[in-house]
């Protein structure tokens, strides 16, 4: 008998299967959630998996609790996440704010279903991504990825962690049902041979450590409670000590910091992939398990003699205003498929400036845009 030699890296795994494996590969080391379809498996799977490497996972009594939980884990130095839907990312808000202000790494998992309030449990969605950006209220940053695939939700979940340790802040993953249940075949890397960012630890002693000291970089060293490290932590706007502030000068100056330490470095954290075809008169704009119609209608119509120019973000908070706006510049209609009623497309509008009327392809009733249908759109528009 031959003996074959398997691959342990090549598995076949759901998209949150590979969201748990992506956390813990990253650093996870306390999740704290509560049950809500579809997004369950990610913390049935955590439960089982974190205490095998020393973490700490606990089911807590709602949502507005566990992401009170991954913050306080987090301040006492635990890489941390929480995983939700639609209703529980509605309860999440105000302490995703609170992340923000306070300056605190974490990663929120959305597995976005059909709303508003329980709408579709079981049934697939885009009809979060504005509130992603702008659930919680204030100016506030927000970095939000985007995963089409299996493989690509363990390495997005990996860059979110990365994300959120780097700048200090929380960071989103969305997926939606479909990537969340879908099984694929997928080869996973070495996790020796990935790169994971860790918080950058204060240098100063305790005695005159400044949580929110302004560096070159904009964003302060972090210590972790329980080192010998004390210092004030709120949701109120506050100074280099962390202590609440009403001067005018240093309420402007921090919260100006604490936008600017995402923008200016948009296009390190903007991802795309852009597949064009030279002359082509046609774009198509797409993200999450809609991008993956959209790329087969995309291959569709190049068999049909049509140029395509597809762009898929992987990031859409920042929005890749820039990206947008060069196709818009090269195509007369940019095609937009999502399942809502056209948050993204009112954004790629905006980054279009005008350069290319922007055609929406909507579907809300729970079910996939089909391939099929954006073809039809890209034959009609070219007929």
């Amino acid at each position: 008998m031959v003996s074959v030699e398997r691959n342990k890296n090549i598995k076949v795994i759901t998209g949150n299967e590979a969201c748990a494996e992506g956390a813990l590969v990253a650093g996870l080391r306390f999740f704290a959630g509560y049950p809500i379809t579809p997004s369950s498996e990610i913390a049935e799977i955590l439960s089982m998996e974190l205490p095998k490497v020393g973490g700490k996972f606990i089911q807590m009594e709602d949502e507005i609790s566990s992401m009170g939980a991954i913050i306080g884990a987090s301040l006492a130095g635990l890489k941390s996440m929480t995983a939700t839907s639609g209703p529980g990312f509605s309860l999440k808000q105000e302490n995703i704010g609170y992340a923000s202000m306070a300056e605190v790494p974490c990663v929120v998992v959305n597995v976005m279903r059909g709303g508003p309030s329980t709408g579709l449990p079981t049934l697939p969605s885009q009809s979060d991504v504005m509130q992603a950006r702008w659930g919680s209220h204030g100016d506030h940053p927000m970095i939000a990825l985007v995963p089409n695939g299996v493989r690509e939700t363990f390495d997005l979940t990996i860059r979110a962690f990365n994300l959120s340790e780097r700048f200090r802040t929380p960071v989103i993953l969305l997926l939606d049902e479909i990537i969340a249940h879908v099984n694929e075949k997928v080869e996973l890397p070495d996790p020796a041979e990935i790169e994971i960012w860790n918080r950058l630890r204060p240098v100063d002693p305790p005695e005159s450590y400044l949580p929110y000291k302004f560096t070159e970089s904009d964003v302060p060293p972090m210590a972790s409670f329980g080192e010998g490290y004390r210092f004030h932590v709120t949701g109120l706007v506050h100074n280099e000590t962390g202590f609440p502030t009403n001067k005018q000068p240093e309420i402007t100056k921090f919260l100006t910091r604490l936008n600017r330490k995402i923008e200016r470095y948009t296009d390190e954290i903007i991802q795309t992939y852009c597949d064009y075809d030279e002359d082509a008169e046609i774009g198509v704009f797409a993200y999450g398990s809609t991008s993956r119609s959209a790329r087969r209608a995309v291959q569709l119509a190049r068999e049909k003699g049509i140029r395509i120019k597809f762009l898929r973000p992987t990031v859409i908070w920042p929005f890749p205003q820039k990206q947008v706006e060069d196709l818009a510049r090269s195509v007369r209609k940019i095609i937009v498929p999502e399942m809502n009623l056209g948050q993204m497309a009112h954004e790629v509008e905006w980054a279009a400036r005008g350069n290319s009327d922007i055609i929406r392809l909507n579907r809300i009733d729970g079910e996939p845009i089909n391939p099929l249908e954006i073809l039809n759109l890209i034959t009609e528009m070219v007929s």
